[in-house]
């Protein structure tokens, strides 16, 4: 950052100390930085709060907690003096997880134990002004009032399920919007192998401390094929399993639909009893089936679960077809048994998978005249973008103000 303001009469940076080593750093690298250093104070906290009662707040906060008895308490202090869009460091003497996995919970970005170091504060500094960028990159977006859910469900194992999913979200890509794929088979997921890409552990990270999950979070959480589709995935140990907190999901699911226009969420069909909160946070739920006896069975007893979980969702039933034909239900016997009609029916394609794997793409790449595209195609045309704008509401104080 050049100048010393960057909007309006906001400063850049300010940081409230209580120790003449730390004052004497934080004076070094704000010259470094072409910040002001008449910026750092004495006072700690305890200081920030009073002062910034009566001025505006700066866009990247350092407070020192040394001396606090209640600092998540001296946090919500701070908080009501505080704007939207500040990022905020805590420096303190006291080395211990829970009070930084506390400060964390209420949004501050991070918390650096002293002696400080000025390598340290460089990284930390470099950390904070990523995340000032990304609220800013946030707040110029354009996103729906209400990000498009759509929940895609298998009603049997290997007819391609995560495969759609894959597709449909490339597809709707290429309108031009933000598109976010949530697969939440954690153990067995392929959604970042489709791309040639590694899961990496964001979303076990996100189900396992949903308090950290935030915009900047999520930025550095997802793997990008294209800079307008962020898939999270995992491939957890199968030693590992993982149990959501409840709401876990559904603030995952929301902090996913702030800053894309669809995110479309591959469910496991052995999950939907353990995660109806994925159901409840559904706009669209897209039930895959091939025409199997028991598909039929597993699709009506899915439909009256449904019902219940998310009453408001609108169900679009997909039929796959498979190279295994000899026990299918016919067509219309199906749809009556289940009563519900197909919305799409796609066909068996294996040229078309096998072209797609020769090049290593995903079908609707590869294949894009082949008739299983067609069905994917067909898919995508179920659901319809908006074209509001909403605010991206991923600041520190923002999701503290939230609690």
């Amino acid at each position: 950052m050049e100048s010393t303001v960057i909007s309006g009469d906001r400063e850049v940076f300010a940081a409230y100390v209580s120790d003449d080593v730390s004052a004497q750093l934080l004076s070094a690298l704000a010259a470094e930085r072409g910040w002001s250093q008449d910026m750092v104070f004495m006072g700690g906290i305890a200081a920030s709060v009073r002062a910034l009662g009566a001025m505006p707040c700066p866009e990247f906060l350092i407070v020192d907690i040394s001396d606090c008895t209640d600092p998540r308490g001296d946090v919500q202090a701070l908080a009501d003096v505080c704007e939207e869009g500040t990022v905020v460091l805590a420096i303190g003497t006291l080395n211990d997880v829970t009070l930084y996995r506390d400060l964390l919970n209420t949004g501050v970005h991070d918390y650096l134990v002293k002696p400080l170091s000025a390598d340290l504060m460089r990284a930390a500094i470099v950390s904070a002004e990523e995340a000032l960028a990304v609220s800013d990159e946030s707040d110029q977006s354009v996103a729906p009032a209400h990000a498009q859910n759509i929940v895609v469900i298998g009603l049997a194992g290997g007819i391609g399920t995560s495969t759609l999913a894959t597709n449909l979200a490339w597809l709707k890509i290429k309108e031009g919007s933000p598109i976010a794929l949530l697969d939440l088979d954690v153990h067995f997921s392929n959604a970042a192998m489709q791309f040639d890409l590694e899961p990496g552990r964001g979303l076990i990270d996100a189900l396992e401390n949903p308090a950290r999950v935030d915009g900047l979070f999520l930025e550095r959480a997802v793997v990008k094929p294209n800079e307008k589709l962020a898939i999270l995935c995992a491939e957890a140990p199968l030693t590992s399993p993982i149990t959501p907190d409840d709401g876990a999901l559904t603030h995952l699911i929301d902090s996913l639909g702030e800053h894309h226009r669809s995110v479309i969420i591959d469910l496991p069909r052995h999950m939907i009893a353990t995660m109806p909160e994925v159901l409840g946070a559904a706009s669209d739920i897209l039930l895959v089936t091939d025409r199997s006896l028991s598909s039929a069975r597993d699709c009506i007893r899915t439909k009256a679960f449904i019902k219940n979980a998310a009453p408001n969702a609108a169900v679009h039933l997909v039929s796959i077809r498979t190279a295994m034909t000899s026990a299918e239900v016919d067509e219309k016997d199906f749809e009556n048994s289940v009563e519900h009609a197909f919305a799409v029916k796609a066909p068996f394609d294996a040229k078309a998978f096998q072209v797609a794997a020769q090049k290593g793409k995903i079908v609707v790449d590869a294949a894009p005249s082949s008739k299983i595209a067609a069905a994917y195609k067909e898919v995508n045309a179920l659901f319809e973008a908006e074209d509001t704008k909403k605010s991206s509401g991923n600041s520190w104080l923002g999701k503290l103000l939230k609690k």
